[in-house]
C-alpha cells in the first residue's frame, strides 16, 4: 500500500516524500509542474504529471497504485498573488480538492492529510493562535483553505472520510541540498535573490511593538513539518483518534530583523537592510501554539533559526 502526495515535486510535497521514504511507506507522486520540479521526485516513485482537475487521470492513478490514503499539499499557495487572480486560485484550491476528494470516493479510499494554512486566521487578536482562534481569511487564498477544510469536514459527514487539517504560517530551510524553495513570493528566496543580485535586502516597517520593531512569525522548518504530516497519515492508517485540525507552530516566532541578522551570519554577507513603510494590514505578531500537534503528530521544532537559514543557503548554493 501507498500513500498518494499532490503536489509531491514541490518544495514542501517533496519533503513530505522523503519523510515517508524514511519510514519505509511507499508514495506515488502527482503534480503537474506549474511550481514543482520532476527532478525532486526520487528515482522509483511512481510519478504523474498532470493535474488533479483531471479528473480521470486520478482515476488512473489510484486504479494503477494501492493507495491506502492521500496527503493533499498541491493548491496556488500565493496569498498576495490571489487577490489578483480570485478564480484560479479558487479553481485550484476549491474545486480541485472538490475533484480529488470524489475520485478517493470512487475508489474507496478514505484518509486525507490536508497541508491547510494559518491564513484562515486573518489578522487575529492574539499574541498566541489555537485552533479554536476565529476564523477571518483575508485573502482568497485564505479562504479557499478554510473552504478546502470544509469540504473535508462535509465529505467525513456524508461519506465516512477519515481526515485533517495542518495549518502553519512560514515554511523555510531544506531537509536536503538537493530540494529548495523557489517560490518568487517568499522571505528567504527573496533575500537570497537579492544578496546574489547585489541588491539589499528589504524589512517593510521597523517601529513595530516588539522587541527589535520588526515583525515576529512563526517561521518552521520544512523537514519538521513533513514529520508531521507523515505522523499523522500513519494515525490515519491506525484509525486512531485524530483531531480535524492542528496548528504546526513554534510557540514563540522569530523576527524579521532576527531573520535578516541570521542571513549575514551564515551567508558570510555583510548588509544592514534597507528599511521601507509598513505593509498595510500587517500585524505584529502571530505566533502559533503547536501543543495540540505536538501531542499526537510528532510535531516539535528540532532546527534552530541558525539551522533554518543555512540549510536553505546551502540548498541555494547546491543549484547555483
Amino acid at each position: 500500500m501507498a500513500w498518494l502526495v499532490t503536489g509531491g515535486a514541490g518544495y514542501i510535497g517533496s519533503h513530505v516524500v522523503r519523510a515517508f521514504r524514511e519510514e519505509g511507506i511507499d508514495v506515488v507522486v502527482i503534480d503537474d509542474l506549474s511550481s514543482g520540479h520532476e527532478e525532486f521526485v526520487p528515482s522509483g516513485v511512481p510519478f504523474y504529471r498532470g493535474t488533479i482537475l483531471d479528473g480521470p487521470l486520478l482515476e488512473r492513478v489510484f486504479a494503477e497504485n494501492a493507495i491506502t490514503g492521500v496527503v493533499h499539499v498541491a493548491g496556488f499557495k500565493y496569498a498576495g498573488v490571489s487577490v489578483q487572480r480570485p478564480l484560479h486560485t479558487y479553481e485550484q484550491n476549491v474545486t480541485a480538492t472538490a475533484v480529488l476528494l470524489a475520485a478517493m470516493q470512487e475508489a474507496g479510499v478514505d484518509a486525507i492529510v490536508f497541508s491547510s494554512s494559518a491564513a484562515v486566521y486573518g489578522t487575529p487578536d492574539v499574541d498566541i493562535v489555537t485552533e479554536t482562534t476565529p476564523k477571518n481569511p483575508e485573502s482568497p487564498y485564505g479562504e479557499s483553505k478554510l473552504i478546502g477544510e470544509w469540504l473535508l469536514r462535509d465529505q467525513g459527514i456524508a461519506a465516512g472520510l477519515r481526515h485533517t487539517s495542518l495549518r502553519y504560517f512560514n515554511v523555510v530551510g531544506s531537509g536536503d541540498p538537493s530540494l529548495r524553495d523557489t517560490s518568487p513570493h517568499n522571505l528567504f528566496p527573496l533575500v537570497f535573490d537579492a544578496l546574489a543580485d547585489g541588491r539589499t535586502p528589504r524589512i517593510n516597517g521597523t517601529d513595530y511593538p516588539t522587541p527589535d520593531g520588526t515583525c515576529v512569525r512563526d517561521y518552521i522548518h520544512v523537514a519538521d513539518l513533513a514529520v508531521s504530516h507523515v505522523a499523522a497519515a500513519k494515525r490515519l492508517d491506525a484509525r486512531e483518534p485524530i483531531e480535524p485540525v492542528y496548528n504546526l507552530g513554534s510557540g514563540d516566532g522569530v523576527s524579521v530583523g532576527e531573520i535578516m541578522a541570521t542571513v549575514a551570519e551564515v551567508t558570510g554577507i555583510a548588509f544592514t537592510p534597507e528599511v521601507g513603510p509598513r505593509r498595510p494590514g500587517d500585524p505584529a505578531r502571530i505566533v502559533a501554539s503547536g501543543e495540540l500537534a505536538a501531542r499526537d503528530l510528532d510535531w516539535k521544532m528540532r532546527h534552530t533559526l541558525q539551522e533554518m537559514v543555512r540549510s536553505a543557503w546551502e540548498a541555494r548554493q547546491a543549484a547555483s
